[in-house]
């Protein structure tokens, strides 16, 4: 389908939004041998790895564009060597993906929080955060909106990226494919904590993630068509918020704040790999 017609659908489809979820009803355990969880009637659901295994889930639906939140408590104390992902994704070799990874810390570090856009099976746009509070004591909530002219992530509220749609200047960007709600705690100790020189304590598993209060104001994807339903006004206008939303100028200072502060790694900022320029899209900024 054009991607102009797919936005026309979803546009004239914009009448509702999708309410707070529930775990049974929108996930599936996807593998981990009983290590996934969900819990208290559907409100929690809790990864967990061991040295045998991780575990992972996947959302039921496939979206086109949204406002996806998802409140974490990540694995508490020595979780050096684990990453906890949270993703959006299509399939297939050109995919599309959307990314939040934490990167497990020796006790009292902070955590890597780990961002990355792929676009037609693009990716390398990584951006990197140190957390400005302790994400194993609280739940906090990490927000993806995706739209057709932008996508934001967001931590408690607070923008700390944006890429915007530079398809104008020839650069993909993710509006084609339906994409997934992922989720996965893993090893990953070759390269998640100080590039691989803290390996995983595995006198420490096993280690555990927790989730809950999942809210998609998304477009369902379903047969080759778009559908966004709710009963309620006030989620009406939510939805049709999201699908034109972008920052403000107290949005931009906010993120700006973070990027100054917290912000480790920008690819947009790193001239030695790209000694032949930096991408188009950091060029366009």
């Amino acid at each position: 389908m054009e991607s102009k017609s797919v936005i026309l659908i979803l546009f004239a489809s914009l009448i509702a939004t999708a309410s707070a979820g529930n775990f049974y009803k929108d996930f599936d355990i996807t593998w981990g041998d009983g290590r996934g969880k969900i819990l208290n009637n559907g409100n929690l659901l809790t990864l967990s790895l061991d040295k045998t295994s991780g575990s992972g889930f996947q959302s039921k639906n496939e979206y086109i564009f949204g406002k996806i939140d998802m409140q974490l408590k990540l694995v508490p104390g020595n979780s050096a060597g684990t990453v906890t992902a949270y993703y959006l994704s299509s399939q297939g070799p050109n995919h599309d993906e959307i990314d939040f990874e934490f990167l497990g810390n020796v006790s009292g570090q902070p955590y890597t929080l780990h961002t990355n856009v792929f676009s037609q099976g693009k990716g390398g746009r990584e951006q990197q955060f140190k957390l400005w509070f302790d994400p194993t004591a609280n739940f906090h909530t990490y927000s993806i909106l995706w739209n057709p002219q932008r996508i934001i992530f967001s931590v408690d509220g607070t923008p700390i990226r944006e890429f915007k749609n530079s398809e104008s200047i020839g650069v993909a960007f993710p509006k084609n494919q339906p994409m997934r709600i992922y989720s996965s705690l893993w090893n990953a100790d070759d390269w998640a904590t100080q590039g691989g020189r803290v390996k995983t304590d595995w006198s420490k598993a096993p280690f555990t993630a927790a989730y809950r209060n999942f809210n998609a104001n998304a477009c369902v994807w379903s047969k080759g068509r778009s559908s966004c339903k709710s009963s309620s006004a006030a989620s009406k206008t939510n939805n049709a918020n999201w699908f034109t939303q972008e920052m403000d100028s107290t949005s931009q200072a906010r993120m700006k704040w973070v990027q100054k502060n917290y912000m480790i790694y920008n690819y947009c900022a790193d001239t030695q790999r790209f000694p032949q320029g930096l991408p188009k899209e950091c060029r366009a900024a």
